[in-house]
């Protein structure tokens, strides 16, 4: 039996826990921070659970396994600095201005600005409020223009990608067009700066934007064009005095445009309804290539009762738990006096192994939640006790997998066109939001939290197929091709199902089958170490990362890593300190979303074809089906090795 890795479960707790987040959206005070929302899904396997921001050191959230400093990612830098400098003064004395902040004092501050100044470029930018951020990176948009570099590139990119953490999209439309509409003799704090110049800085950081939140600005509907046309209607008033802004107009006008199709589009009561990762397996839609996920998309679920019956219904993805139930119990022709017990409902998540989760009436976007093989049920909430699994999720019949007669090369090739879709729908903002988030956030990370839902699907597949195979030559036969499908993951640079695939393997129910494990031939047993290490968790995930950081795009990360990091940056400083923004921090934060964007830099050269047999592969592994109940698996297993063999 090879010396098995723990498996992804024993890194988190069970699915049901939440995650409290520290210093997130709007948590400017740095304690009691809001509650990420209970995940269903077993997908978290990374994380630990972590309590708010208290008198406490902010705890290490890396792998307990690790025995030495975190090793980041290439591009990510160390963990914030911020935080360090806020706590210990310089010794030297103060060569910047005291009168920045209250909270801070004088060589803090010059610590912070210089560490902010060697970051991107420009000159010192120091902690500030969120407001006077704005105002310094118009300041270096502005600067950047008049000497005709691109000094301030990294700093708008920085700022784009993390303003969220620390200040709305609403307040930031609103300083935009506050600064747009000022002029040079009623704003002192211009530094010489012409008023076109500094008109021209603002339409720039409007076009950025609304270039990095376009697709994301599509679920707002007639919402999202009400900043671009006020915003046009303030260039068009000013255009006979400052002809210089014509070429800008024309752009304003496109966006202007553009939203507003986008929005007639979304409203369309045509509109295709999409299929959801599991719901409804139906070759034809998981043929088709994924695109993106939005709030605003319309899927069909089935919402099932404690007997098992269900109803369909139509819903849009980012609906409320409230929503949710008010059509369940349409659908449920509730009478009259029967609307007492509607109010009474619950929404409750039940997992393949009994476990339960009852959602708030106002969350929302469950749907991208739920586990592999986990179901919503709608019932009062006396009637708790009585829900169990479907049957069909508690039993399994034996037989033969049907990898057995595709080719490990198509299965690999077909996993990594499938993961390259998922990743690539992932918008490069919503990692920070899965980790930054607040309860009220703007957009969910729909997307992202698909991908986490494939890992653990692939890990769980893995056991399924060997675990069901009855005959002890054949599952020798599935262990040997699982081994190259994993070696040929890592050729292909998809390092999501190479990942899952290796943890698949050393799930505890297939690595106890000792007489399985002893038929494989020495060349497989090798190569299986082999790749074993390179997922080994010792020195916080060293080999994989040394892998990672030798490819170039296009590369498919294992995803939960990349969250692990954005986490422990999280909580290794504060987001805020009093009311002025760690922004050396949301430069870190940054620079992991840069290097997620450079593994996506290149597509990958998928072949395709129109063969049925390459059909076939692909509808097979894009409708893994898969047993996530580990008791069952363990039950499997004993059945065909009992202890005692």
């Amino acid at each position: 039996m090879p010396a098995g890795i723990k498996p992804l479960e024993k890194f988190l707790k069970k699915q049901t826990s939440a995650l409290s987040r520290a210093g997130g959206f709007g948590d400017k005070g740095g304690s009691g921070g809001p509650r990420r929302r209970s995940s269903v899904s077993r997908v978290l396997p990374f994380f630990r659970d972590l309590s708010p921001e208290s008198a406490q050191p902010p705890r290490e959230v890396f792998s307990p396994d690790a025995d030495e400093a975190p090793s980041w990612p290439p591009g990510s830098g160390a963990p914030a600095a911020a935080a360090a400098a806020a706590a210990a003064a310089a010794s030297s004395p103060s060569s910047c201005s005291d009168s920045r902040s209250p909270s801070l004092s004088s060589d803090e501050q010059c610590s912070l600005e210089t560490a902010t100044a060697a970051a991107w470029g420009g000159p010192p930018l120091a902690p500030d409020t969120p407001e006077n951020l704005v105002l310094a990176l118009l300041d270096g948009v502005t600067g950047s223009k008049r000497q005709g570099g691109n000094s301030a590139e990294i700093l708008l990119d920085d700022f784009m990608l993390t303003h969220p953490i620390f200040l709305s999209a609403d307040k930031l439309q609103q300083v935009l067009l506050q600064e747009f509409r000022a002029d040079r003799k009623s704003h002192e704090g211009w530094h010489g700066f012409d008023t076109v110049d500094r008109k021209q800085a603002v339409l720039s950081v409007a076009f950025r934007y609304l270039q990095t939140y376009r697709d994301l600005l599509q679920e707002e509907g007639e919402k999202s064009q009400v900043f671009p046309k006020e915003l046009c209607v303030c260039a068009l008033q000013d255009l006979a005095m400052y002809p210089e802004l014509a070429e800008e107009v024309l752009k304003l006008q496109h966006w202007t445009e553009l939203l507003q199709d986008q929005a007639l589009e979304e409203s369309d009561s045509k509109k295709p309804v999409r299929p959801l990762f599991r719901h409804f397996r139906r070759v034809d839609a998981c043929l088709q290539p994924r695109e993106a996920f939005r709030g605003s998309d319309e899927i069909f679920c089935r919402v099932y009762t404690p007997d098992h019956s269900y109803v369909t219904i139509r819903s849009p993805l980012s609906s409320s738990v409230q929503e949710i139930l008010a059509l369940v119990s349409e659908k449920l022709q509730y009478s009259g006096e029967q609307e007492g017990q509607q109010e009474a409902m619950v929404l409750v998540a039940v997992t393949s192994s009994g476990e339960k989760a009852v959602f708030r009436p106002s969350e929302d976007s469950v749907f991208t939640t739920l586990g592999v093989n986990t179901h919503l049920f709608a019932c009062e909430p006396t009637r708790l006790g009585a829900l169990v699994p479907l049957p069909e999720e508690i039993h399994w019949s034996p037989g033969d997998s049907r990898l057995h007669d595709m080719s490990a090369e198509e299965v690999a090739n077909q996993l990594l066109a499938f993961d390259w879709e998922l990743f690539s729908c992932v918008h490069e903002v919503e990692f920070v939001r899965y980790v930054f988030r607040g309860e009220e956030a703007r957009w969910r990370p729909l997307n992202l939290e698909l991908v986490l839902q494939r890992c653990s699907e692939v890990q769980h597949w893995v056991g399924t197929e060997i675990l069901q195979c009855q005959s002890l030559p054949k599952r020798g036969q599935l262990l040997r091709k699982f081994i190259k499908i994993a070696a040929l993951c890592k050729q292909n640079q998809d390092l999501l199902s190479f990942f899952s695939v290796v943890l698949g393997l050393n799930n505890p129910a297939v690595s106890r089958l000792r007489h399985t494990w002893e038929g494989l031939p020495g060349k497989f047993k090798k190569q299986f170490q082999q790749l074993e290490s390179i997922s080994d968790p010792s020195r916080n995930h060293k080999s994989y990362r040394d892998l990672l950081s030798s490819l170039k795009a296009p590369v498919i990360p294992f995803t939960p890593l990349l969250l692990k990091d954005l986490t422990f940056l999280h909580e290794s400083s504060k987001t805020f300190h009093g009311p002025l923004v760690n922004f050396e921090k949301m430069h870190k934060v940054a620079e992991m979303i840069r290097t997620i964007r450079s593994y996506r830099s290149s597509p990958p050269n998928l072949d395709t074809d129109s063969s049925p047999s390459y059909l076939q592969t692909k509808a097979f592994v894009r409708q893994l089906q898969v047993i996530d109940n580990q008791n069952l698996l363990f039950n499997m297993s004993y059945k065909l090795e009992p202890k005692d063999t």
